[in-house]
């Protein structure tokens, strides 16, 4: 818990105070943390219980709640001027980090709860970055499809991320809009999830207009421009290249070798175990203290540094594709 709040409390102290407070959590966010992965670079241990310890709901709520409080300060800070070019600037770089990291895997595990409350606290995290269709796209689509062309959030082998970025955005709205088409048509059109997505980043805009003026709402599209491209790294990254085989009219199930996992353990903390993707996609509903690598019973394929690490590489497509492709080129060999 100290680490998943760690860097939420430096961002209070930067949206508060300003100063080394803003200095501290950019530093943490963007490098420090991946420092202490790369130089402790094991897991943690699989749990030994079949169900997660206590404490998981209440952790992933008061993560959504510090979103919510950090996207309030942190864009007053930014708008109103008193910030001096560089700490706006670094303020900036830390809070899109937050929110593209930190605030993003939360959301993503409250989507899965069952507990209607937690999945529309998800939900809103979201919303308040205008993604909101990732609540629908993620659950309907990428969970069915994953690793097969028709998963917009599946990359592809040899794609770019730069190109993959458009591609998977515009085609998961299209295609999460299709599922919930088919799933709201025997139900009142008003109680359509795509009104509350699409409705409800307009009143986020809204809200920042009337209270920040146009440089808030600048900095809020910047903010959520900077999360987005986080959020679809993070996909990038964890399914590049991977593919499952055609099984007669469909595909065979999504299993460990269809993600590609991290065990380094400051960054798992951090993003409450986000990187242990292989064991989310087989057993989606498992809240995330649960989830485990099961390296020695059920090999998987692994990334070579933390997750954050490997989305700052995805973005430099050569230097990607140098050291991705061969790893891909032997799982599909195996």
């Amino acid at each position: 818990m100290v680490f998943a709040c760690l860097p939420g409390g430096l961002l209070l102290g930067a949206a508060t105070w300003g100063g080394g407070w803003i200095w501290a959590a950019l530093i943490w966010m963007g490098g420090a943390s991946q420092a202490v992965d790369g130089a402790v670079a094991r897991a943690f241990a699989d749990p030994d219980g079949q169900s997660a310890p206590g404490g998981a709901n209440a952790l992933s709520i008061a993560l959504a709640l510090l979103h919510f409080l950090l996207m309030a300060l942190g864009l007053r800070a930014l708008a109103t001027g008193g910030l001096g070019a560089a700490q706006g600037l670094a303020l900036f770089l830390a809070l899109g980090l937050f929110f593209g990291q930190v605030s993003n895997a939360n959301a993503h595990e409250l989507i899965h709860r069952p507990s209607r409350l937690l999945f529309r606290l998800g939900a809103a995290v979201y919303v308040s970055l205008l993604f909101g269709h990732h609540a629908s796209a993620h659950r309907l689509v990428h969970h069915r499809h994953v690793a097969t062309s028709a998963d917009p959030n599946s990359a592809r082998l040899g794609e770019g991320f730069w190109r993959f970025f458009p591609r998977a955005w515009i085609g998961s709205f299209h295609k999460g809009l299709r599922a919930e088409n088919a799933r709201m048509a025997r139900r009142p059109r008003w109680r359509h999830p795509y009104l509350a997505w699409v409705g409800g980043g307009a009143g986020v805009a809204l809200a920042v207009v009337l209270t920040l003026g146009a440089r808030g709402l600048a900095c809020w599209l910047g903010l959520c421009l900077y999360a987005q491209m986080q959020l679809l790294l993070s996909d990038y990254v964890q399914h590049y290249g991977l593919l499952r085989e055609r099984v007669g009219n469909g595909y065979e199930p999504a299993g460990p070798r269809h993600s590609w996992d991290a065990p380094h353990f400051l960054s798992s903390l951090m993003m409450v175990n986000a990187p242990r993707h292989s064991d989310h996609h087989a057993n989606p509903m498992r809240p995330f203290p649960d989830l485990r690598l099961n390296r020695k019973s059920d090999p998987r394929p692994m990334l070579p540094y933390a997750l954050p690490v490997m989305a700052a590489i995805a973005t430099v497509p050569p230097l990607w594709r140098r050291v991705m492709d061969r790893r891909v080129a032997r799982m599909r060999a195996n």
